[in-house]
């Protein structure tokens, strides 16, 4: 079944539901303008709600699902900020989150708003469901139930360049005007920059060369591709641009120089670089920050942190601040080199300086801590991020977890485990399996691995089919069948269509290939 007769397939239901809502609220939708909010404030969602309604989502992802009768539950409860949130977390459940949407908004009382068509048109791009995209913004068109802004399209270019489609990313530019929207040099601006930010530099060049008369490009248009090319590595498509640039008589800034710049380091050129920054005061274009951090970062890449460190202590005497991903390749430099102590220097720096470090920073260290059992330290470096205002992630938990129970220190392990809920973290599949497939491979502790493959399935979450069969092949070898049978049967009972199939890899059921390469995921 092709995606536009899925289409057809959701118009029907959704035009069953339109007859649910009142021809009283229908007139006074009308008259409203599409994105105001309902009368009343809008009350923050349970987050039981969001999960729950989430958990259908993927549950019932396929077109042959009935979703819309087990989201009717929910219909009371339903407000714009619950919509956005469910949009946001299932993001790449693009054909399922379209259904809930189109039921949501035919509810009385219920009301549109701008981030939530943005963020619904975004989850259709990552699923790759464009007609669906195509289809939503020719019917607000022919509804005038809202005003489609540049930023739709902004949307649909990144998608479309996400998946490796620049010529439709193209189509769409060319399609704005007929939705009532004339493109710019905003616009075009924004399309080579997704064009170019997944190495289409070469579709974005072409495209730039049909129109740049046409939209007169910019210095920021230059400065784009010039990037691009960079990126791809092709220095002389640089270097060719910057040239055209100044025959054009476009006016330079140091956004046009940086990108050269970045260009020439990232092919090596550093000498040439070097000159290049030179010729910019000369022209009367003082360096800023992100001109000495080009060339931090082609000195750590290059081995050379000396070098590195040298241009950092020029850009203290000039009182230029780097931004939190410079002193991050800073800090992952030290770190390879066992400078460990100088990177918590740098922490301590970036602090002091304004520079919140991000989860990149501590992540880093946590991981030559884990790397070397260094229990103490791991475990210190999650307070601070705690004192510090940044919360662990799944890398970081997942990183500390294992290095726990490689060690044996499974008290701690525990203790992190259940530490968790209290930071606002929820476990994902990849957590889980860290702790199963670790605690499996200890003596004594298959028991604790059965509890939390319990857990997993308890909350809904699909576990990986490897998980299955490294717990599954354990039990069996060490003479515990029934066990096996135990928890294939509660996978069976499961509300998780995805895990009730996964029931079969845990039962050992050969005639299931297919089902085990669908769902191979990487274990993190």
């Amino acid at each position: 079944m092709t995606k536009r007769s899925l289409c057809s397939l959701i118009r029907p239901i959704n035009q069953r539901l339109l007859h649910s809502a009142t021809s009283h609220f229908s007139q006074c939708q009308k008259q409203e303008h599409p994105y105001s909010s309902l009368s009343q404030p809008d009350p923050s969602p349970s987050s039981q709600d969001v999960n729950e309604i989430c958990r259908l989502l993927s549950d019932y992802r396929k077109p042959q699902h009935d979703l819309e009768s087990h989201l009717g539950i929910f219909a009371t409860k339903i407000s714009t900020s619950l919509v956005e949130q469910v949009l946001k977390r299932c993001k790449n459940l693009g054909f399922s989150a379209h259904r809930f949407y189109l039921w949501a908004r035919n509810l009385p009382g219920f009301s549109h708003s701008t981030d939530m068509h943005h963020i619904l048109i975004d989850g259709l791009g990552n699923s790759r469901e464009f007609p669906f995209i195509w289809d939503f913004i020719s019917e607000i068109k022919e509804t005038g139930d809202a005003e489609i802004g540049r930023k739709v399209f902004w949307i649909i270019f990144r998608a479309y360049s996400r998946a490796n489609l620049p010529n439709d990313a193209i189509h769409a530019f060319n399609r704005m005007i007929d939705f009532g929207v004339k493109p710019n040099i905003d616009d075009l601006n924004y399309l080579l920059y997704a064009l170019c930010k997944r190495k289409h530099v070469k579709n974005a060049h072409h495209f730039f060369d049909k129109v740049k008369l046409e939209y007169q490009g910019s210095a920021k248009s230059y400065s784009i591709l010039i990037k691009g090319w960079g990126d791809a590595g092709n220095c002389l498509e640089a270097r060719n641009l910057f040239a055209e640039m100044l025959e054009r008589k476009c006016s330079l800034d140091v956004v046009a120089y940086n990108s050269l710049l970045e260009s020439l380091c990232k092919a090596g050129n550093i000498n040439e670089a070097y000159k290049l920054l030179l010729e910019m005061g000369s022209n009367k274009f003082e360096p800023n920050a992100c001109s000495y951090s080009i060339f931090i970062r082609a000195y750590c890449e290059s081995g050379d942190i000396h070098t590195a460190l040298r241009v950092l202590d020029t850009m203290r005497r000039n009182n230029l601040v780097p931004n939190v991903y410079t002193y991050n390749i800073i800090i992952k430099k030290l770190c390879k080199d066992e400078k460990v102590e100088e990177a918590y220097q740098l922490l301590d720096e970036m602090i002091e300086k304004g520079v919140k470090p991000d989860l990149w920073s501590y992540n880093t260290i946590a991981a030559f801590h884990c790397d070397r059992c260094e229990v103490n330290k791991a475990l210190r470096l999650i307070t601070r991020m705690d004192k510090d205002c940044c919360l662990p992630d799944r890398h970081t938990y997942n990183m500390v977890l294992k290095m726990l129970i490689r060690v044996g220190r499974f008290d701690r392990a525990m203790g992190i485990w259940e530490g968790m809920g209290e930071r606002g973290f929820y476990p994902p599949v990849s957590t889980y399996a860290v702790m199963i497939h670790g605690l499996c491979k200890k003596k004594g502790k298959l028991e604790e691995a059965c509890r939390h493959f319990e857990m997993m399935i308890d909350e809904g979450i699909p576990p990986y089919p490897a998980t299955c069969e490294m717990l599954r092949n354990r039990l069996i070898g060490l003479g515990f069948s029934e066990q096996v049978h135990i928890l294939a049967h509660k996978m069976q009972r499961s509300t998780s269509c995805l895990i009730q199939e996964l029931a079969y890899v845990m039962r050992g059921d050969k005639g299931n290939e297919k089902l085990k390469s669908e769902h191979s995921w990487k274990v993190l």
